[in-house]
């Protein structure tokens, strides 16, 4: 066991603590991979590029400078930037220079774009609505919507900061993306967005990775917290 080892600092998981965090990593971990399966399955689409078209639907004129739409999404100015550019190759958003600021740019849903995603907002709202609201009590939502808040605020500077970090590589704020160098998949601070979706569709050409199985986490790793 862990906790025999001689770490006096650390504080190790009680058999309760470590029941809860097992529960909440397993629900987590699958719930998130059960709705990318089912956006990309139905409608050829990852959650984050969901949740970018989402912003851009929700902006007035459908449309936002690519640093806002980055803090919006909760992702890195350098990931974001890819993620449009495949959008861009769906015809679902534009691409332009921002008036009056050379080296900014804004992007912008197209019709098409805001077509895929009406198509999509129905099953996902199903599947979401199925295995969350209908499974959980009006008082567990109440309490998941503020442990859901208590642990985002906790994690506010540390993200902050890892984004700024991988911000780093990219020379502007709103810079055009060949300047931002490739991302890695994925990163802890970079969120994972709910999604919505509809009708079966034709898988479409987004070059995207198959989601990652859900997995639970490994036993020998519950105490460190």
């Amino acid at each position: 066991m862990l906790e025999s080892m001689e770490t006096d600092d650390v504080r190790w998981l009680s058999e309760d603590e470590q029941e809860i965090w097992r529960a909440y990593m397993t629900a987590n971990v699958e719930f998130s991979a059960y709705i990318d399966r089912q956006l990309r399955r139905e409608s050829g689409m990852p959650m984050a590029y969901y949740e970018i078209l989402v912003r851009l639907s929700e902006a007035p004129g459908r449309c936002r400078r690519m640093s806002e739409l980055a803090e919006a999404s909760q992702s890195s100015r350098s990931r974001l930037s890819h993620a449009v550019s495949a959008l861009e190759k769906q015809g679902w958003v534009v691409r332009s220079p921002a008036d009056g600021d050379r080296r900014g740019w804004v992007a912008t849903l197209t019709d098409t774009g805001f077509a895929a995603l009406a198509a999509a907002a129905p099953g996902h709202v199903t599947a979401v609505r199925e295995h969350l609201f209908d499974v959980l009590t009006p008082a567990q939502l109440a309490v998941l919507r503020d442990i859901g808040r208590a642990i985002s605020a906790g994690l506010k500077t540390e993200c902050d900061e890892a984004r700024s970090e991988e911000d780093s590589s990219c020379p502007s704020a709103d810079a055009d993306p060949p300047s931002c160098p490739a991302t890695a998949p994925d990163t802890a601070c970079d969120a994972t967005e709910p999604v919505r979706t509809a009708t079966p569709r034709n898988r479409t050409d987004l070059d995207l990775p198959e989601p990652r199985a859900a997995q639970t986490p490994p036993a020998t790793a519950e105490t460190r917290g």
